[in-house]
């Protein structure tokens, strides 16, 4: 079991915030004086993530702040309002901003070649960027972890025909805003298994236009599982391959 304060905040394991403090000083993601705003879905690895980087806020010699911002997308499938009184019970600033982009979707994407995923990303994304504004917070923390970023690469390389991967650490298109992902060194396993031992409050979430039928992601994620079994150094194989792909830190 991990330690849990009085507070109700919970130490992560040791290899998991080895993991995130390598990637953290690899690519420079946190810098004396920030205020980070994390996007707190409720999930596994976003629960992971912000009892992290609790940890390393108050362990780090590094001074930051942080916060958490819920996106509810309005779908039947998925209910975020246990977040509410779980985050006053740790006392971080917490905002849940609920907006109808299930609905909105099903209107405007209308063709076949739309992509709802996209779409709800899209509109998460800057829903985010607005309450980082708001809350003058000039990064802002996503917990896409080690096989996010190798699924992606497979899923660029057969369906896109690029090499490309999701990047640890860059400036938004405004270029106000540094976004990072500490958890890029680190395997979903570990998320996973943080938040079982941990009993995190973790929301499921089942929206329709993702899970209504076989996606291109679930495909890599079970032929990397697969291949895992063969090859157990797999996903460090494949993070060697993508460190070119993974940019430098912005400066």
């Amino acid at each position: 079991m991990n330690d849990t304060t009085t507070s109700g905040w919970v130490k992560p394991a040791r290899s998991l915030l080895t993991a995130a403090g390598r990637s953290i000083g690899d690519y420079r993601m946190i810098r004396n004086g920030d205020r980070i705003l994390l996007g707190l879905s409720g999930g596994k690895d976003s629960l992971s993530l912000l009892h992290t980087l609790h940890h390393l806020q108050q362990k780090a010699p590094v001074k930051f702040e942080l916060l958490a911002c819920t996106v509810d997308p309005q779908s039947d499938q998925y209910d975020p309002s246990p977040l509410i009184s779980y985050m006053a019970d740790l006392g971080m600033p917490y905002f849940l901003e609920s907006q109808p982009i299930v609905a909105e979707g099903q209107k405007k994407l209308t063709k076949e070649s739309d992509s709802f995923c996209a779409y709800c990303s899209r509109m998460r994304r800057g829903i985010l960027y607005r309450v980082a504004r708001e809350q003058n917070c000039n990064v802002v923390a996503l917990a896409q972890h080690l096989d996010d970023l190798a699924e992606t690469l497979m899923m660029s390389m057969f369906f896109g025909g690029k090499m490309r991967t999701m990047s640890p650490h860059y400036l938004n298109d405004a270029g106000d805003l540094r976004i990072i992902r500490p958890f890029v060194y680190a395997r979903e396993r570990q998320t996973r298994a943080f938040a079982s031992d941990s009993s995190l409050p973790v929301i499921f979430e089942n929206c329709p236009g993702c899970f209504a039928k076989p996606q291109q992601r679930y495909a890599m994620k079970q032929m990397l599982a697969e291949q895992e079994k063969v090859h157990p150094r797999i996903f460090n194989s494949m993070l060697t391959a993508m460190k070119p792909l993974m940019g430098e830190p912005p400066a």
